[in-house]
């Protein structure tokens, strides 16, 4: 599988009537629903022979799990089951039910276990050759609630009427709230043409309103840029997905030859995304070294570094906060731990393990933590997230309910200000 965060959520320019930030609430990452698939957990596509373990050898672990007592009390659970349960049994149901919570037992919310079915539909949405609604979501980390935060132009979920702010209440007949985003959404995607059925609620109505919603594929950029003014440039990096680094070049291209003299990046509400994407925006960026490392278990180090081919002579300044995750936290605790910008927003996300998908011998899979991520200095993020130089919290003058103007938003002000005094130092 490809390398890649499902933290998913993809943040878009909104209305800002509820935004913490300049793009509403992205957070765990993602375009979720999108072809993009900015997916929940940053995997770097591991399987067992490239961790270097594989499943043989287990039997004592197994015997300390499946002791005696545990044996006799599943076999307790079950006589009761046989006597007093009032529908059918599915024994294949029950015992998904003993893997997912052994999985469950970890205590860990990345790890997960999935059926043959799911492990198919996750290998999918991973590579991208799946279908979507075009709409943006995010999930809030306490409550689990799964809003809408952005419905695209020309998409299903425009045409059948879903709207930002909307909240997903059950997607087929799975309860929002009972899962992570990066797993919801592998029930929203599918094959082109089919439909998804969504239960919404929307404030002031009486009821639920039911959608059935045509999946379609829906191509959307992962990079946004513009000229704030003669001398600087603004690139909005939405999630790192495959196409991240050649679009982020040709901003950095057109920018340039307007003049650019100093660069705002903007990872806010970015979720995160491809391994490999935030790592080809770095190379672009920084001078030779590491720019991440991982290291598992076993104390077995991966880095991932920048040559001295390409790298950015020009001041920068990073936008971030509390939805910027994983990939987002591995950028700016790069640019932090190189001296090579300046961070400003309010701390971010805090997720700093990485995921492997491993398949299982009858065709069913688990995702499972295997390693954490280190920034250049040997910092470990996750549960702390990465402050910034400056900590500003979000602020937009500008009326809410026009198209957003990056000019009125504090934090790209606060940048504009010491890039510009910067420049005028050079």
């Amino acid at each position: 599988m490809e390398d890649r965060e499902y933290e998913g959520l993809k943040a878009q320019k909104e209305t800002h009537t509820s935004r913490g930030s300049f793009v509403k609430g992205m957070i765990i990452g993602i375009l979720s629903t999108l072809v993009l698939g900015a997916a929940v957990f940053l995997s770097f596509g591991l399987v067992k022979s490239q961790i270097g373990i594989t499943p043989d050898g287990g039997e004592e672990n197994v015997k300390t799990v499946l002791s005696e007592n545990v044996q006799n009390k599943i076999n307790e659970l079950m006589g009761y089951i046989n006597l007093y349960f009032y529908d059918e049994v599915e024994e294949e149901k029950l015992a998904n039910g003993i893997y997912s919570g052994l999985m469950k037992g970890l205590d860990d919310k990345y790890t997960e276990y999935y059926t043959k079915q799911e492990y198919a539909d996750l290998q999918i949405s991973a590579t991208q050759n799946y279908y979507g609604i075009g709409a943006g979501l995010k999930q809030d980390k306490e409550s689990m609630q799964v809003t809408i935060t952005h419905v695209y132009e020309g998409s299903p979920a425009e045409a059948c009427g879903l709207q930002e702010d909307d909240i997903i209440v059950q997607v087929g007949e799975i309860e929002a709230v009972s899962m992570e985003l990066s797993d919801l959404v592998t029930y929203i995607r599918g094959e082109e043409g089919t439909k998804v059925h969504l239960q919404i609620y929307r404030e002031g109505e009486t009821d639920y309103l039911e959608y059935d919603v045509e999946r379609a594929n829906i191509d959307l950029p992962t990079v946004e840029h513009k000229m704030l003014d003669e001398n600087i440039g603004y690139i909005h990096i939405l999630e790192f997905g495959e196409p991240t680094v050649s679009q982020f070049e040709t901003a950095v291209a057109e920018l340039t030859a307007l003049g650019m003299k100093a660069m705002v990046l903007d990872v806010r509400d970015n979720p995160g995304g491809m391994i490999t994407a935030v790592t080809g925006v770095l190379d672009d960026i920084l001078p030779e070294g590491t720019v991440v490392y991982t290291q598992d278990k076993y104390e077995k180090r991966q880095d991932y570094t920048s040559d001295e081919e390409k790298q950015m002579d020009c001041p920068l300044a990073v936008l971030m906060n509390g939805n910027s995750a994983s990939a987002s936290e591995i950028l700016a605790g790069a640019i932090r731990d190189f001296e090579y910008g300046t961070l400003i927003g309010t701390k971010t996300f805090g997720k700093g393990v990485v995921q492997s998908i491993l398949p299982l011998s009858d065709g069913d899979a688990i995702k499972l933590t295997t390693a954490k991520y280190f920034t250049p200095k040997g910092e470990n993020i996750h549960g702390t997230g990465i402050l910034p130089d400056v900590e500003l919290e979000y602020e937009y003058s500008g009326d809410k309910e026009e198209e957003y103007n990056e000019l009125l938003d504090n934090q790209v002000q606060k940048a504009m200000e010491i890039l510009n005094k910067e420049i005028s130092t050079q």
